[in-house]
């Protein structure tokens, strides 16, 4: 699977921005797909995942409440739709892939994750 993020931007604090993420390939319907983010100076982390039916997902306590992952498996997309975003969303958003089995577990550990986007940058002005 190789995957395409865009829809980052710039924006102000309490604004809403909706990141996509494409894949190419036949297995999209059977990989778990998450987004990670990393911002200056800090680690990667967990910004949610979905599983690959898209029955169960997670959202990283930051961001719980105010961000919505979805797919559209007929389309090979993965979406993030972030909402009411503060200054310290300001990072560079990550999609991934990991093909998983229909019964896997939500995975939020970076490394379980096969395929990576290449990122697209996201700012928040105050």
């Amino acid at each position: 699977v190789q995957l395409q993020a865009f829809g980052g931007g710039l924006v102000q604090a309490g604004g809403s921005l909706r990141l996509s993420c494409v894949a190419s390939g036949r297995t999209f319907s059977r990989s778990a797909m998450g987004w990670f983010r990393q911002a200056p100076g800090k680690e990667r982390e967990c910004v949610a995942v979905i599983t690959r039916g898209g029955g169960n997902t997670y959202y990283g306590d930051s961001v719980k409440g105010r961000f919505t992952i979805s797919r559209d498996n007929a389309k090979n997309a993965v979406y993030l739709q972030m909402d009411s975003l503060k200054p310290e969303d300001t990072a560079v958003y990550y999609c991934a892939a990991r093909s998983t089995i229909l019964t896997a577990p939500i995975e939020i550990r970076q490394t379980a994750y096969d395929n990576w986007g290449q990122g697209t940058q996201v700012t928040v002005s105050s």
